[in-house]
């Protein structure tokens, strides 16, 4: 499929997991892919299994100077940007009376603050026909227990995505939530453990983790003219968890 041929795409937290995924569907949909994210060996790994139609840069969404200088390489580069995959998170367990000042602002800080300007910054490079992804979570509906910080955080994605598709009327820009449940992917597997990984996939209505693959079909979808009628939407990808 050629969907997104001659796109020029941004996804952050881009060197493993959800974001790796969507960014091989993304190539192979036909778009040149930036990654962005901390570990550059990672995305340089990353790099390599793309081919030539990817290019890291490294830097946190949490440092607005690593920010603009993502978005000048792609405006000096590419000149504009069609999709945004704001991607990159975090999370961590903490059940209530645990819950201390660094875990909550280190959880907001890149979920809910990084993601915002992650957004904004990427605004003046977007024009009608840009697709903005916000990574959401089956635990922004749900309760979650020992992980309400991170849960509040993904719930507020929901609502940026309400509030901008408004803020964006007339642009001709869509944004949208992506929400997984229980993919598998190097965070799920340092928060959870082998253990909760085999729980939680079984708990799901389809009996199995999700992979990476799965969420970056929809994330294709999300980004393509496809799903040209949505914007201020959630779609989940989590195997029934949150749905029944």
């Amino acid at each position: 499929m050629s969907r997104l041929s001659g796109k020029t795409a941004v996804v952050t937290g881009g060197g493993s997991g959800i974001g790796l995924g969507a960014a091989k569907r993304f190539v192979e949909e036909g778009a040149f892919v930036y990654l962005f994210g901390r570990r550059r060996a990672q995305l340089e790994d990353a790099v390599n299994q793309l081919g030539d139609n990817a290019r890291a840069v490294s830097g946190s969404i949490t440092d607005q100077a690593d920010l603009d200088r993502l978005y000048e390489t792609v405006k000096s580069e590419r000149g504009s940007l069609d999709i945004l995959f704001a991607n990159a998170g975090t999370g961590a367990f903490a059940r209530l009376g645990e819950i201390t000042p660094e875990h909550y602002d280190q959880i907001f800080d890149v979920n809910v603050k990084g993601t915002v300007f992650t957004v904004q910054k990427a605004l003046p490079l977007m024009s009608e026909g840009g697709s903005i992804i916000l990574t959401g979570s089956s635990t922004g509906v749900m309760g979650t227990p020992a992980f309400s910080i991170y849960s509040a955080t993904k719930a507020a994605i929901r609502n940026l995505a309400r509030s901008w598709a408004l803020d964006l009327k007339g642009t001709g820009i869509r944004v949208n939530v992506l929400s997984p449940g229980p993919i598998t992917t190097e965070l799920a597997l340092e928060v959870l453990g082998d253990e909760g990984i085999s729980a939680i996939g079984a708990s799901t209505v389809l009996g199995r983790m999700g992979e990476p693959s799965e969420t970056g079909a929809v994330a294709a979808f999300l980004a393509s003219s496809d799903s040209s009628f949505m914007t201020g939407g959630e779609v989940f990808v989590d195997g029934g968890l949150a749905q029944v």
